[in-house]
């Protein structure tokens, strides 16, 4: 099957591509790696639409450190994440997330900006950047807003994107010496999204424990975060997941099997998160 588009326009500028979708009245959709976009079109699961291409636009290009952040340009590719030595230094949860997406030929087109706008509950990068505490930035001819984390993923495949809006970059917070960053998943299949991940992230203010599989968006486990933010066991904050974590069965996993997944890579992340 063959995707059904409107049309298609090259966006020359920021200030073009806001033209482009607001000249569209709400039937336009930004692409910029494609990789998840396409695909849905070509199976007609998105709906017929003028596709903005942003991926020339070197606004959106670049990583850098700024102000106690690594500013990543929303169209770094996943590739990169895994290889610049920015990313490497300071924010290795992604250095470490990046070879578990897909497979290479998707990491070398699909882009940052495309993975969060998307919200796939089941991938690595929204987990971490909940995890990490970072910022999006998004911006439209109307002005630039700055969204954290937890705020954006909204539900499946939902966010806090307002119309003609574009993410341009995420803000994260540079690891502090000490800090340890790690993320394991478990998949049926290399390259297979994940059946139940969990990225976590281990600092002077505590731990963060972000699950990616198991709802509908990105899931902090915030009870068991305090339980071992507070000095509690690691068997207490376990038993904490039945209320942080409600997974739904599908033809992939059973809900109660998620949980005990869920389990699994928590004892797992906290064994490498104290003793890296």
């Amino acid at each position: 099957m063959k995707a059904s588009v409107a049309g298609y326009a090259r966006a020359q500028s920021l200030d073009h591509a806001f033209n482009l979708l607001h000249s569209a009245l709400g039937e336009a959709v930004v692409i910029a790696g494609g990789q998840s976009l396409v695909a849905s079109l070509n199976l007609r699961l998105s709906e017929e639409a003028l596709l903005v291409d942003i991926r020339h636009l070197p606004e959106l290009r670049g990583i850098g450190v700024r102000d106690g952040f690594l500013r990543l340009g929303a169209l770094t590719r996943h590739v990169e994440l895994a290889s610049d030595p920015l990313v490497g230094e300071h924010v290795p949860l992604l250095a470490q997330a990046a070879p578990l997406i897909a497979h290479a030929a998707i990491r070398s087109r699909g882009t940052l900006g495309g993975s969060l706008a998307n919200a796939d509950p089941a991938a690595e990068l929204p987990a971490c950047m909940i995890a990490l505490g970072a910022e999006i930035l998004v911006r439209s001819a109307q002005g630039e807003r700055r969204i954290p984390a937890h705020s954006f993923f909204e539900g499946l495949f939902t966010t806090a994107l307002e119309e003609s809006e574009i993410i341009i970059a995420v803000d994260v917070p540079l690891k502090a010496a000490g800090d340890q960053h790690v993320i394991q998943e478990l998949t049926r299949r290399s390259g297979d999204y994940a059946i139940v991940g969990l990225a976590g992230v281990k600092s002077v203010n505590g731990v963060r424990l972000a699950y990616f599989g198991v709802s509908d968006k990105p899931v902090l486990a915030a009870g068991a975060m305090d339980i071992l933010n507070s000095g509690g066991s690691i068997d207490d904050a376990v038993a904490a997941l039945r209320g942080d974590l409600d997974p739904e069965s599908d033809p992939h996993a059973s809900a109660e099997y998620r949980r005990h997944l869920a389990a699994v890579l928590m004892r797992r992340v906290m064994v490498d998160l104290t003793n890296s």
